[in-house]
């Protein structure tokens, strides 16, 4: 089958719509996802999905909602089916990974079953971990016919992560870290972030590399008692996650922490970095080499992309 040249692609998860731009092909989206929001010029496009659920609220009341939702047999995410039909794409992309952080496979497929005017190509994505999502962006590119072009791009990332990885192995130092992506309840960061840890000189001490992110309880927090705490809770900011910290900070065995006690509780943007497997992922791997080894590491994500717990 031939397509357009460019091709017309809609992008339905923020990572994809970062992994279009970095493959040079920004200027063939026509439409993005409710949450794509980097470069910043996809927003100007139009959107295509948006949540069912209430996004405002505190992490407990947002957890409540989607598992509502979940159990109803009901998608957390509406894709505008008639929007498509108006942008008539050639490609849609969405992911298979998680149904609660971005637009599924299902919703996809149900809405371009719905179309008339064009029958686009789907490419999905299921990044459980850093090979994967290297792989994702080959598969990307692939669909698109640049696939030399994600060679060079998949080489540089990986090679910017050896290079790092190269200087941490070096130190007799690797602090315990406790990443948690979800503060109410409790739920610890899986996937690639434990990869991360590792290449920035860290050990995470709850997350499993290529699993799913778990949730975890206070015992286990208090048991493992981390050197650092990193906070990136899915989809929120550093703003929203220092609001989000007063759960914890009212909780008598906050207190009791290791990291708290020395001062080494961390905010980060979860929602532009850990949380998106595209190429930033990168940066992600940078801010945790800044956060365990600050006197080693400084490549400039202070304040944009974490910050002190004060």
């Amino acid at each position: 089958m031939s397509w357009p040249d460019p091709p017309r692609i809609v992008s339905l998860i923020a990572s994809a719509t970062e992994i279009v731009a970095a493959l040079g092909l920004e200027n063939a989206l026509v439409g993005r996802s409710h949450e794509c929001d980097y470069p910043p010029s996809v927003a100007e496009l139009p959107a295509c999905s948006e949540p069912r659920i209430d996004v405002n609220g505190s992490s407990r009341q947002i957890d409540d909602r989607v598992k509502s939702v979940l159990q109803s047999a009901i998608s957390v995410y509406r894709v505008h089916s008639e929007m498509l039909e108006r942008l008539q794409p050639t490609h849609v992309i969405t992911q298979t990974q998680c149904e609660v952080c971005a637009v599924s496979l299902k919703d996809v497929e149900r809405a371009v079953c719905e179309l008339t005017g064009t029958q686009p190509q789907v490419v999905s994505l299921e990044p459980m971990a850093l090979n994967d999502v290297w792989n994702d962006i080959h598969r990307v590119a692939g669909s698109l016919g640049v696939e030399p072009r994600a060679d060079e791009l998949v080489g540089s990332l990986r090679q910017r992560l050896s290079d790092l990885e190269a200087k941490t192995s070096q130190l007799s130092e690797r602090p315990t870290i406790g990443c948690i992506e979800w503060t109410d309840p409790l739920m610890c960061a899986g996937n690639w972030v434990p990869e991360l840890v590792r290449i920035a000189g860290g050990r995470d001490v709850f997350g499993k590399a290529g699993k799913h992110s778990p949730y975890m309880s206070w015992d286990d927090l208090s048991r493992e008692d981390p050197d650092v705490i990193a906070l990136m809770p899915c989809g929120f900011d550093i703003e929203r996650t220092h609001e989000e910290t007063q759960v914890l900070v009212r909780d008598s065995r906050w207190q009791q922490l290791r990291a708290v006690q020395s001062g080494r509780v961390f905010l980060t943007d979860g929602n532009q970095y850990f949380n998106r497997p595209g190429p930033r992922l990168v940066e992600s791997a940078e801010i945790l080499a800044e956060i365990l080894h600050p006197s080693r590491f400084n490549f400039g994500h202070e304040e944009t992309g974490w910050r002190a717990l004060q």
